[in-house]
């Protein structure tokens, strides 16, 4: 409840309202008398016309108006305000501001995510004498490729086999997935040699990188291969993909992890003008990148080499099984421990399961906190001996 009081001869005193009284009422013998009406009285006719619209000798009034409810008084309230204000003067109401439309962007870094990796989750494949699978970790899009060709040029012990680890988003690793084993076999067909097999795919590494280059595409990837060709297992990497061979049961790696923190990797970058830091106990290039050779990585080439290293082997009876796999197995799982466990499904077993083997590997590595992508392909030598 609100209370207004009206002193005489003010501006916004109304001497017309019937509420005031009359000249003979308000005189009293005591000059501080006072005369209250209440504003909830209706007034009548016979005291509005005794009341003097020029009376200057009105008292104060104390007025105790009733608050309305469920509606506003807009009309009365807009009588007041033009009646108190100049005619020249326009009251101004603030007018709500245009709505901003503002784009919507994807807050992800490097590449965005090519149309076959959105949504895929994990990837299982059985196929002849191989089986393959890859399980996405935290990354929103698996970033992780294979690639798998086998009866190749019509020879069934012919086949070529790859596991590719993307980093910043998964173009690099799917490039390589299609076409690094054509550029291999196309030179290994030119060169027409057996004693020239590891230049070709030296080859057909760089120009899988070059190539890729060229397609102005971002991202970079770890590459593990194995060409198997007349009797011979020719095993490629370049990067943290890693290549582990069953012999007779003992696990035995066929490439080494090429990382910065290898001293023969960090002096060949510190040759070329790099530098290589430790940031929170990993090894980096210009403090950025963790491995030192792939396929990719435009912004760091200039140490990042695409040149694998390759070993050559003949494939003999105790050659049971190859594991090929990401690093996001082998930061948590042993090279014997795979060996192990990949025998249990693939070796000692009534009814072999390569692609339960590959499964409990990768379930293995997220039980002990891998968070990365994981791949992991089995081949059974068996098939080529």
């Amino acid at each position: 409840m609100s209370v207004s009081v009206a002193v005489s001869n003010s501006p916004v005193f109304s001497p017309s309202s019937s509420l005031f009284c009359n000249k003979s009422a308000m005189i009293s013998s005591s000059p501080e008398a006072l005369s209250l009406s209440l504003a909830h009285l209706k007034p009548t006719s016979s005291t509005a016309s005794a009341s003097s619209p020029s009376s200057p000798g009105s008292p104060f009034r104390l007025r105790f108006p009733k608050p309305p409810i469920g509606f506003s008084n807009s009309a009365s309230a807009s009588t007041s305000v033009s009646s108190s204000t100049s005619p020249t003067n326009t009251v101004l109401k603030r007018k709500r501001p245009a709505r901003l439309d503002v784009p919507v962007t994807s807050m992800t870094f490097g590449a965005p995510p090519t149309p076959s990796s959105v949504q895929r989750d994990a990837v299982e494949v059985e196929g002849l004498g191989f089986s393959v699978y890859c399980k996405r970790g935290r990354r929103e899009y698996m970033e992780d490729r294979y690639s798998a060709a086998v009866n190749l040029q019509g020879e069934p012990k012919q086949a070529f086999f790859g596991i590719f680890d993307g980093h910043g988003g998964a173009k690099a690793a799917e490039y390589a997935a299609q076409n690094l084993e054509k550029n291999i076999m196309d030179e290994i067909v030119r060169r027409d040699d057996e004693n020239e097999v590891e230049e070709a795919v030296k080859h057909g590494y760089l120009t899988t990188d070059s190539d890729f280059l060229k397609e102005d595409l971002h991202g970079g990837t770890s590459c593990v291969t194995a060409l198997i060709r007349n009797g011979n297992l020719v095993v490629s990497n370049a990067g943290d993909c890693r290549a582990v061979i069953s012999r007779a049961g003992v696990a035995e790696a066929l490439t080494s992890d090429h990382r910065p923190s290898r001293e023969d990797e960090r002096d060949r970058i510190q040759t070329l003008g790099g530098y290589v830091d430790l940031c929170r106990g990993v090894w980096r290039i210009q403090g950025s990148l963790a491995i030192s050779r792939g396929i990719g990585d435009r912004h760091l080439k200039q140490w990042v080499t695409a040149e694998p290293e390759t070993q050559v082997l003949s494939i003999e009876a105790e050659h049971e099984l190859l594991i090929l796999a990401s690093d996001g197995l082998w930061d948590k799982v042993s090279n014997q421990e795979a060996v192990d466990i990949a025998r249990s499904f693939c070796i000692n077993s009534d009814k072999p399961q390569p692609i339960l083997a590959c499964k409990k590997l990768a379930e293995l590595s997220t039980s002990r906190g891998s968070l990365d992508d994981i791949s992991v392909m089995i081949i059974k030598l068996e098939h080529y001996v």
